[in-house]
């Protein structure tokens, strides 16, 4: 018999929608598994059963003709998130009592897609790191191996999809915070291109660095949620790419991307380190499988070389620089305190040149693969970390210096603007999962689903579970087990 939480995001609003099961039965099932998991695998810093059990009473009251794919499903929202209402710390203990007036744009197109949030994932301090371990929360860990990180900063979102404690969750990535954790948790992790998905209402865009982005287990599930983020808001500072006609979700459902012509690739961009045979591994499978649906697989030279670390660095320096009330400072963690200080000793000329060489190294890059439709390489350089590997020593410089040459991939295509998204393609040889980067052009969102969808096929889906999601003792909702036809 198949529990609740067995069954994909798509699945469980099939469920709602049959009537098999009410969007309270759902969010009642998973609230119980946040109440024994959550603190286990550190994937929330906050926990809002009533407001979750009243908006899922809510969604079950609206007519079956005004529902989405995701009507009624449980969900979770990144503590960098502003959540109207909701204790919002931005994993920080200098806000660990700060509740926002407002919600998010991207929350209250969630809210208004039925799905309901459980409350808030533990995330790395203002976002500024790969691994999630601060002071307001449990460390995100990762559920196939509590030892191990879940990563950052969408490292509770990774926790708790992963985990089972909800289907599918919202995070953002400003360097890659939604695909390193997927990566390492074995689930899809996606970055929009620049401007599909709102930053706003508050913000100044971050250089185009960061982004809203959906985290799952399935592509399916996850082109549902980036259809409903994906509205276009007003005043947003970079305009949108158009929409497929049907949506991300149909993409996902066709997987039809046409034959490709794919770069693969498999030397570092932003650091000169050696990347492990797992990761490698996982890079051969995809290029195999992409092979088989296909598709041309072609070695490239990487659009990117280590040269560019100090543009990026120099922005992610600034980036860190979050207003913060001054009896505040102290207790932020050291690896925020060292990149504040040293964003704050960034002048207005050089972060201007900055900017500018950097776009200028984007140029050159688009053109060297402007040949290739997607591009392939590892997510990491390494499958995993343990939990207080890159803190261990208490050296903050040496802290982001490990967090440079564990992911020295991910972060060029938030300069570039381009989708990129990570797949649980491969195994360490301890079952632990491994992750391959695939990414498409700038606006082709949906090309890029597609071709995930179909590389997803031809694995034969990669819906795995970690032993803890059995770690919860309980019965189907209505005894008589869930689930059933597509939706």
């Amino acid at each position: 018999m198949a529990e609740p939480h067995d069954l994909t995001a798509l699945h469980q609003a099939a469920a709602v929608a049959r009537g098999e099961l009410s969007s309270v039965e759902l969010v009642t099932h998973h609230l119980t598994r946040v109440a024994a998991l959550g603190d286990t695998v550190g994937a929330f810093v906050t926990v809002t059963p009533g407001r979750a059990l009243a908006a899922a009473r809510a969604a079950d009251a609206v007519p079956a003709g005004r529902r989405g794919p995701l009507h009624g499903v449980p969900t979770a929202i990144k503590d960098l998130t502003l959540t109207a209402g909701v204790r919002t710390t931005f994993g920080s203990a200098a806000f660990a009592d700060f509740v926002p007036p407002l919600d998010a744009d991207v929350v209250r197109l969630m809210a208004a897609a039925g799905l309901v949030s459980l409350g808030k994932t533990t995330t790395s301090e203002f976002g500024c790191s790969l691994h999630s371990e601060g002071l307001v929360a449990p460390p995100a860990r990762n559920p196939w191996d509590l030892a191990h990180t879940a990563g950052g900063s969408s490292g509770g979102a990774a926790a708790a999809v992963a985990a089972g404690l909800v289907p599918v969750a919202q995070g953002s990535d400003g360097g890659g915070s939604l695909r390193i954790p997927a990566a390492l948790c074995g689930l899809v992790g996606y970055k929009p291109s620049r401007g599909l998905v709102s930053g706003g209402p508050v913000g100044f865009g971050g250089f185009g660095l960061p982004t809203n982005g959906p985290i799952g287990r399935t592509v399916a599930d996850v082109a549902a949620l980036l259809d409903v983020l994906a509205e276009p808001m007003p005043g947003e500072p970079y305009p949108p790419p158009p929409r497929p006609d049907g949506g991300y979700l149909a993409a996902a459902r066709q997987a039809t991307p046409g034959r490709l012509r794919i770069g693969r690739f498999t030397a570092p961009m932003l650091a000169d380190e050696p990347v492990h045979s797992d990761c490698l591994a996982a890079v051969d499978r995809a290029a195999a499988l992409l092979t088989a649906a296909g598709h041309e697989v072609v070695e490239v030279d990487p659009p990117f070389g280590p040269a560019v670390w100090p543009l990026f660095e120099t922005l992610w320096y600034v980036l860190a620089l979050a207003p913060v009330p001054a009896e505040q400072e102290a207790r932020l963690l050291p690896l925020t305190r060292l990149l504040r200080s040293r964003g704050a000793a960034v002048g207005a000329g050089t972060l201007l040149a900055t900017l500018g060489e950097l776009q200028a190294q984007v140029r050159l890059a688009a053109r060297r693969t402007a040949g290739y439709d997607l591009l392939l390489c590892p997510t990491l350089a390494a499958p995993q970390a343990p939990v207080g590997w890159f803190t261990a020593g208490g050296d903050p410089d040496a802290d982001f210096d490990r967090q440079r040459r564990f992911s020295p991939f991910c972060a060029v295509f938030n300069v570039t603007g381009q989708p990129s998204v990570s797949l649980p393609i491969g195994r360490t040889a301890t079952d632990l999962p491994v992750g391959v980067l695939l990414t498409g052009r700038y606006g082709e969102d949906a090309r890029l689903i597609a071709t995930a969808a179909q590389l997803e096929h031809f694995s034969d889906g990669w819906d795995r579970h970690p032993a803890i999601w059995r770690g919860v003792a309980s019965a189907n909702v209505n005894g008589s087990g869930v689930g059933g036809t597509t939706p």
